[in-house]
């Protein structure tokens, strides 16, 4: 892996710019924040700032032989990624890339009502983000057939790391849904993803799949209340569901409702993952 282009470099972006660089990587951030771009420049990343909502807008980009990492998150609303569009209608003119890694997420997957998800479950998503997701997928997917790229997938379950906590919340007490009725969730700390995506892109090929999450499945209730343990701050109070449906704001509902457990054991057995953070109370402590 000695050249990497990654597209949107923000939180897990910088962190897998660091890792590749290390090992010797000529390293291309893109982002759509001057701030950042500026931050990243400083950093001694050749850097590009670019926004991918308009593809008459974005410039020719070099990945000719390069592994590209694609970071960049859907935009609201809909049910299809017309940043991911653009991205690869620019590609169409560029030379091929060596490969690429698309950071998705379990969103995809039809579960959730507390059923077990594997790389094999359907992805039929019903909420309008599984669906961006899914259709980045197979945008790629579309791109790397025609192009002879190999393409890997990663789906991501919930990420949290320094300054990727639930502060807010907790600080302002907002409610909780009771612990009998949160079903199960899945996590990953920041820095153990950055590594997993870069492992994946050494390791994997064309097609493959993986999901990601540390593989200690807890409900979002058990979750923030970890959280507030680890501050040292008093836990959130808990509603039933009817009451949730009244007080929660919709994305923290839609949340809290669907509920799945994340199989990662083939993340672990082919890529021979090992977490620095395999528990969410070691991963807590690092991150605080």
């Amino acid at each position: 892996m000695d050249k990497v282009f990654i597209a949107g470099c923000g939180y897990i972006g910088e962190r897998v710019a660091r890792l590749v660089r290390e090992s010797g990587a000529n390293v291309t951030c893109m982002t759509r924040s001057a701030e950042r771009g500026l931050h990243l420049t400083a950093e001694g990343f050749e850097t590009i700032v670019c926004a991918l909502d308009d593809a008459t807008k974005i410039p020719a980009l070099d990945v000719h032989g390069r592994i590209v990492f694609y970071f960049v998150p859907p935009p609201g609303g809909g049910i299809s990624d017309q940043r991911a569009r653009n991205f690869c209608t620019v590609l169409n003119n560029s030379s091929p890339p060596s490969k690429i890694v698309y950071i998705s997420a379990t969103s995809v997957y039809v579960a959730k009502d507390g059923s077990v998800v594997t790389e094999q479950s359907p992805a039929n998503p019903s909420s309008a983000m599984g669906k961006r997701r899914l259709d980045a997928e197979n945008v790629f997917r579309s791109h790397g057939a025609i192009h002879g790229v190999p393409v890997v997938i990663l789906r991501v379950s919930g990420i949290y790391g320094p300054g990727r906590l639930p502060l807010t919340q907790i600080h302002q007490g907002q409610p909780l849904l009771r612990m009998e009725e949160s079903g199960p969730s899945n996590r990953i700390h920041a820095d153990d993803l950055a590594q997993i995506c870069v492992i994946a892109a050494e390791k994997s090929g064309d097609g493959e799949i993986f999901n990601v999450s540390d593989g200690q499945p807890s409900s979002m209730t058990e979750y923030f209340n970890a959280v507030a343990d680890a501050l040292g701050t008093p836990r959130q109070p808990q509603v039933s569901l009817e009451e949730a449906r009244k007080v929660m704001t919709p994305l923290m509902l839609s949340y809290a409702s669907e509920s799945r457990v994340v199989d990662s054991s083939r993340m672990f057995e082919h890529l021979g993952i090992t977490l620095r953070y395999p528990t969410l109370q070691d991963g807590l402590k690092a991150s605080i």
